[in-house]
C-alpha cells in the first residue's frame, strides 16, 4: 500500500522564518501544499549584514506565526500532518535554536515525529522535490554561507567533491555592496549594477585557477575589489557611476568564470565514478543570478550534461525544501527525540575533512 506522507517544515538557520507543508505519495512526485517565508532584510539593513542576535529574537516572534499560516493556506490540521521537520543546523546558532525548540514543542503538544533536518541536505534535495532527479546526480549548492560540490547518492549520503576554503560567494557579494556602498543583500544590488559595466575594464584574479580540483576560495576576490576602489578614489576623489558599474561587472565575471571551471572540473570528476549522463543541479540563494546560471548551463550544453535548477522562490532558504528533506529521512527509518540539539556545523559528507573558515552567514561544513 502506497503511504502518503504529509510533513510540516520549519526553516531558521540564517534570516528568513519560514514554514511549509509538503505531501507526497511513495513513488508519486512530491506536493507542496503551501510555502511561507518572513524575511529580515529591513530589521538587519542599516547595520550592513545580518545580525546573529536579532536574526534569533525575529526567528521567535515569527516561527509561530509562520506555521498557522502554513496549515491554514495547506488546509491542513495538525491531525492530518504525519511528521514534523526542522532545521537542526548548520546555520547560526540562536535561529536554528529557535527552531529546534519551536518544533520540539509542537512534537511534545501533537505526539508527531520529529525528524531535525541538515540544511544543506534541504538545499541539495530541492531538484528531487521539484523535478523528481533520481540519484545520483552533482550538485553546486552556491548560498550566502556555503560553496560545495557534492555527488548526491541518497538522502543522507553525499560525496564532496570541493568547496570554498573561506568566503562563499553570497559572503563575498555582500561584502563587495558594503564596499561600494550598494545596499543589502549584496547579491541583487551587485548584479543590477553589473548589467550597466564594463566587466573587461578591470582585471580581477580567478582564485584557485592554477591549481587541480574542485576548491574555491573567494576572499581574495573582495580584498582586489577594496583595492582597486581605493586606487579609483586615490585618483579621481571618488568613484563615479559607471567605476561603480564596472567594478561590479568585474567581480562578478570572476565568480562566473571560476565557477565555470570548477563545474567542469566536478563533472570530469563525476565522469570517473558514475559512467552515467550527468545530472548538474544548482541551488542556493546565488543560483538567482542570472549570469551565473546562464555560464553553468553553457558548460553543461559543452560537457553534454543535463542541467537544471529549482524555481528562484526555492532557490533562497525555505521550508518546503526542509519538509520534503525530512520526509526523505523519514521514510528510511530515521526518528528523531525531544533531546534534538541544534548545530552550528554539520558536514554533509561525514567523511572528508571539514572545510576551513566560518562565514557571517554560517558556519562552513
Amino acid at each position: 500500500m502506497v503511504q502518503t506522507l504529509t510533513v510540516l517544515g520549519l526553516e531558521s538557520s540564517c534570516d528568513d522564518t519560514a514554514a511549509a507543508v509538503v505531501r507526497q505519495g511513495e513513488g508519486v512526485q512530491a506536493e507542496i501544499l503551501s510555502s511561507v517565508v518572513h524575511g529580515q532584510t529591513e530589521l538587519h539593513s542599516a547595520y550592513g549584514g545580518v545580525v546573529p542576535e536579532i536574526a534569533a529574537r525575529a526567528h521567535a516572534e515569527k516561527l509561530d506565526i509562520c506555521v498557522k499560516q502554513a496549515l491554514t493556506q495547506a488546509d491542513v490540521a495538525f491531525g492530518e500532518l504525519d511528521v514534523i521537520a526542522v532545521t537542526a543546523g548548520p546555520g547560526l546558532i540562536g535561529g536554528v535554536m529557535s527552531g529546534v525548540m519551536c518544533a520540539k514543542g509542537l512534537s511534545a503538544a501533537t505526539g508527531l515525529p520529529l525528524i531535525g533536518v541538515n540544511h544543506l541536505a534541504g538545499h541539495a534535495l530541492t531538484p528531487r522535490l521539484t523535478d523528481g532527479i533520481a540519484f545520483p546526480y552533482l550538485m553546486l549548492l552556491v548560498s550566502g554561507g556555503h560553496c560545495q560540490y557534492l555527488i548526491a547518492h541518497g538522502p543522507e549520503q553525499f560525496t564532496r567533491l570541493g568547496g570554498t576554503i573561506d568566503d562563499a560567494p553570497g559572503e563575498a557579494f555582500d561584502k563587495t555592496a558594503r564596499l561600494l556602498g550598494l545596499p543589502q543583500p549584496g547579491g541583487p544590488s551587485v548584479e543590477a549594477e553589473a548589467r550597466a559595466g564594463d566587466s573587461k575594464r578591470f582585471r580581477f584574479p580567478r582564485p584557485l585557477l592554477d591549481r587541480p580540483g574542485c576548491d574555491l576560495s573567494f576572499s581574495g576576490l573582495k580584498t582586489a575589489l577594496m583595492r582597486l576602489r581605493d586606487q579609483i578614489v586615490s585618483e579621481k576623489g571618488g568613484l563615479t557611476r559607471q567605476d561603480r558599474a564596472d567594478l561590479c561587472a568585474g567581480f562578478q565575471q570572476a565568480i562566473v568564470d571560476t565557477l565555470a571551471e570548477k563545474t567542469r572540473r566536478a563533472i570530469v570528476q563525476y565522469l570517473e565514478t558514475s559512467p552515467s549522463v550527468p545530472v548538474i543541479a544548482v541551488a542556493g540563494g546565488v543560483a538567482a543570478n542570472t549570469a551565473i546560471r546562464a555560464a553553468l548551463e553553457t558548460v553543461c550544453a559543452q560537457m553534454e550534461a543535463r542541467f537544471t535548477a529549482p524555481p528562484l522562490a526555492l532557490c533562497t532558504d525555505n521550508a518546503a525544501m526542509i519538509a520534503f528533506a525530512g520526509l526523505e529521512r523519514f521514510r528510511l527509518g530515521a526518528r528523531d527525540g525531544l533531546d534534538l540539539t541544534a548545530r552550528p556545523r554539520w558536514p554533509l559528507d561525514q567523511t572528508s575533512p571539514s572545510m576551513l573558515g566560518g562565514g557571517k552567514k554560517g558556519a562552513k561544513a
